[in-house]
C-alpha cells in the first residue's frame, strides 16, 4: 500500500493522537478483560461474547494501524503560511452563494481525513471542494456533483 499523504489541520491531528491514545490505552484493555470474563464462561466455540469481543479487538487493533499510518503521513495546514489572500486553498473558510437557488453557505476546505459536510467542513477531493480550490473571490465555478451540475460564486475566503 502506497503511503498516501494525510492532510490534516493541528487540530485535525490531534483528535486523531488523542483517538490513538485511546484506543491504545483504554479500550484495549477493556476488551482484554471482556475476553477473559468470555473465555471464563466456558467453551469458546459457541460462545458469542467471545465472538463479539474477538471481532471488536480486531477493529480495534486495525483502526490502532490505521491512525499510526495516518499521523506518520499527516502533513499539517498551516492557516496563514503560503496562503494568497482571497485565493481558496486548504484550509480555507469560503463563502459561497448557490447562482441558482442565491442560498449562501459558508465552508472550510479541509483534507479527506477531517471532510464533516454536516458541519460544513468539505474535502478538497470533494466535487465542490475541487472545483474552488485555487479560485480566487467573485469566480463562479461549477461543480459536477452526484445531484448534477452546481454552480457556486465564490464571494468570500477567509
Amino acid at each position: 500500500m502506497a503511503n498516501k499523504e494525510t492532510i490534516l489541520t493541528a487540530e485535525g491531528l490531534k483528535k486523531l493522537e488523542d483517538e490513538l491514545e485511546n484506543l491504545r490505552s483504554v479500550r484495549r484493555q477493556e476488551v482484554a478483560e471482556r475476553l477473559k470474563v468470555a473465555i471464563s464462561y466456558g467453551d469458546i466455540s459457541e460462545n458469542s461474547e467471545y465472538d463479539d469481543a474477538k471481532s471488536e479487538q480486531a477493529f480495534i487493533e486495525g483502526r490502532i494501524l490505521e491512525l499510526e499510518q495516518m499521523i506518520k503521513t499527516a502533513t499539517i495546514i498551516d492557516d496563514a503560511a503560503g496562503r494568497k489572500e482571497g485565493v481558496v486553498s486548504l484550509g480555507s473558510t469560503v463563502l459561497l452563494k448557490d447562482t441558482e437557488t442565491g442560498e449562501v453557505e459558508t465552508y472550510t476546505v479541509v483534507g479527506t481525513t477531517e471532510a464533516d459536510p454536516f458541519n460544513n467542513r468539505i474535502s478538497n477531493e470533494s466535487p465542490v471542494g475541487a472545483a474552488i480550490l485555487g479560485k480566487e473571490v467573485h469566480t463562479v465555478v461549477v461543480a459536477n456533483t452526484p445531484a448534477g451540475e452546481l454552480s457556486y460564486e465564490i464571494l468570500e475566503v477567509k
